[in-house]
């Protein structure tokens, strides 16, 4: 992990130049389209973009400072060392195409401005979370 949060610190010291450069390069045009000097559309997507690897940058630090040391920290590692178990994963579940669909359905809402529809979808998206997180954890029905 430790490779991983060297490389969002990388990537958002990029970026925050980048970021800066396209101010000061939307700043200079001169164009009939652009009535302020600055491009603010694309300037918010960059400090956006900024923020999401800082933030992801140090999540990894902070898990990278919790967690033991990996093989893939280890100079003389072999393949083998990293072998094992990866964690539990849900064969399959129902519960992310209803959240899914619960979202379509906000978005309806929100587009044709049925407020009917968005608190429907509202409804539908806290329900299927809750029962997302809770699926393992929940005991089974008695027969």
């Amino acid at each position: 992990m430790r490779q991983t949060a060297k490389l969002m610190y990388g990537l958002a010291a990029f970026l925050a130049i980048m970021t800066v450069l396209y101010f000061f390069a939307t700043a200079q045009l001169n164009d009939s389209g652009n009535h302020l000097g600055i491009e603010w559309a694309g300037g918010t997507g960059m400090v956006l973009a900024t923020l999401l690897t800082i933030f992801l940058g140090v999540y990894f630090h902070i898990t990278s400072n919790k967690a033991d040391i990996e093989p893939k920290d280890w100079e003389q590692a072999e393949i083998e060392d990293g072998a094992g178990v990866l964690g539990f994963f849900s064969a399959s579940s129902g519960w992310p195409f209803l959240m899914a669909f619960a979202i379509m359905l906000m978005g309806y809402g929100i587009a044709f401005f049925h407020i009917w529809l968005i608190l429907m979808g509202a409804v539908m998206l806290v329900w299927s979370t809750i029962m997302l997180n809770l699926q393992y954890g929940l005991p089974p029905e008695k027969d």
